[in-house]
């Protein structure tokens, strides 16, 4: 519905793309620079190093190199836009939003269903390119481009169904509508989408360096063309982005940090429990923002569990480099990212904590670090009371429902939260007492394009998928018809 402009960084703000209109100079659209050949392995068809706006590739003045975390090896110089090259796209995205918003419904849906052909079509191509990006194991930068493309498909769908209603009023003579328009210039986050033959303009993707991200991510909150900001990323600098917002009253979109309880009680299977902790936590090498961040295991079932987390972590995972097809633990995204686990560890450790498993840096580089358990974890840790983004699970032993669940609500964030019972009444109070967005319920993977993704407190605002996370997007307007 709505147009839209990307903002990449390298580990700076990601601002979703607003949609444009027409192209920015005239003459024949620039061709985009590609690497010769592309690094080994990767599609040369579908790199990318400069901006795209209104439909051509623009070059920028400077470039900032993108690095392997696992080799350190240059991948490539991409275009490190700046101010101008943003208000230039915002500016190609409301002429183009101009024009989009009044393509028919089933010409979006159609556009949008093609798009998400295209990725599941190139999924092995744009995987490889996530995983030397990333680092993240092949398999799962392979299931998280399928799991992308599903929003395509899914909104393809929904575009369909946005509904308005008629409200009969008290008097006789009068009618009350209520329409669903588009929201306007939107900031998100788009691949593949000129292949797609959405039209020019309709999303621009700016380029920026982590020097420039801030620059740039202030001009795409304070401009007054653009109706909406999206963003995912850390709670600080969604805070930044929130006041900058606030001058022109936008709408916004957050989906910040995470600090993900995972609480196991007496009643639980256990087997499950473990399993169900393995997929939560070490996915992405622990990255992922609905990781579990602190396991709280009730006394009764603690030793038994911690054993069997132990087991599992030392046969099923194997730290390796992602495109092995073996690895399932990958490098962090950086050496910033490894020194905080690392931070962590030795903070529990000062203050008391056993190290089960792993513990420290592993042998293969300077970003690779072990899978990690700690048992006799306490609530003064750092551990405990800050997400760690890494392979780092640390056990807290507690003796009552009540006590889980306050420690899981002491936390200022709340995005996903995870509990195993076999308790009935047990499972619908947790439930409903944790305060977190998303509820795992004897299960470790939770998200579904079908179902609301968010958090509440300081984890952010609103929510992405299901049939709600088409009215951020969407603004409700009130026709009173007289007369009649």
């Amino acid at each position: 519905m709505a147009t839209c402009l990307r903002l990449r960084s390298c580990r700076a703000p990601r601002l979703p793309p607003a949609l444009a209109g027409r192209g920015l100079r005239p003459g024949c659209p620039a061709q985009p620079r590609r690497s010769a050949g592309g690094p080994a392995g990767l599609s040369a068809a579908l790199l990318r190093s400069e901006s795209f706006v209104g439909g051509r590739w623009l070059p920028a003045a400077a470039a900032f190199p993108v690095h392997d975390p696992a080799s350190g090896a240059q991948l490539g110089l991409v275009a490190d836009c700046g101010v101008p090259e943003t208000r230039a796209a915002v500016r190609a995205a409301y002429e183009a939003f101009c024009s989009w918003r009044g393509v028919s419904a089933k010409e979006r849906s159609s556009l949008l269903r093609k798009w998400y052909d295209l990725m599941m079509q190139n999924k092995d191509d744009l995987a490889k390119i996530i995983t030397a990006e990333s680092g993240k194991p092949l398999k799962e930068a392979q299931g998280e481009v399928a799991y992308s493309a599903l929003f395509l498909e899914w909104f393809s769908e929904e575009a369909r169904r946005v509904y308005g209603d008629v409200i009969y009023t008290p008097a006789k003579e009068k009618r009350a509508l209520v329409l669903k328009q588009p929201l306007g210039v939107a900031a998100v986050i788009t691949p593949l989408a000129d292949q797609a033959a959405i039209p020019p303009g309709v999303y621009n993707v700016i380029p920026c360096s982590r020097a420039k991200a801030k620059e740039v991510g202030e001009a795409l909150c304070t401009d007054p063309l653009v109706s909406k900001i999206s963003f995912t990323g850390s709670t600080a600098t969604g805070k930044i982005l929130l006041h900058h917002a606030a001058g022109s009253v936008k709408r916004v979109s957050m989906e910040l940090g995470g600090h993900a309880p995972f609480i196991v009680f007496d009643s639980a299977n256990v087997d499950q429990a473990v399993a169900g902790a393995m997929a939560s936590k070490f996915r992405n090498s622990g990255q992922t923002c609905v990781c579990s961040n602190r396991f709280l295991v009730q006394r009764g079932i603690h030793d038994s569990f911690v054993k069997k987390f132990a087991e599992a972590i030392k046969t099923n995972l194997r730290v390796g480099n992602g495109f092995e097809e073996r690895t399932t633990q990958g490098p962090l995204i950086d050496e910033k990212a490894v020194e905080k686990v690392e931070k962590h560890v030795n903070d529990a450790v000062s203050k008391g904590a056993t190290v089960v498993t792993g513990g420290k840096r592993h042998q293969l580089g300077k970003n690779f670090f072990e899978p990690t358990l700690l048992s006799n974890v306490t609530r003064d840790m750092l551990c405990s009371h800050e997400e760690t983004f890494g392979p780092l699970a640390p056990v807290i032993k507690f003796d009552t429902e009540e006590e889980a669940v306050a420690i899981a609500n002491a936390a200022d964030v709340g995005l996903a939260g995870y509990f195993y019972s076999q308790d009935p009444a047990q499972i619908w109070r947790v439930a409903e007492r944790l305060e977190v967005g998303m509820v795992g319920v004897n299960e470790g993977l939770i998200s579904s394009v079908e179902c609301p993704f968010g958090g509440v407190k300081q984890s952010g605002l609103g929510r992405e998928g299901s049939k709600y996370g088409i009215d951020e997007y969407l603004e409700l307007k009130y026709v009173c018809f007289g007369g009649l």
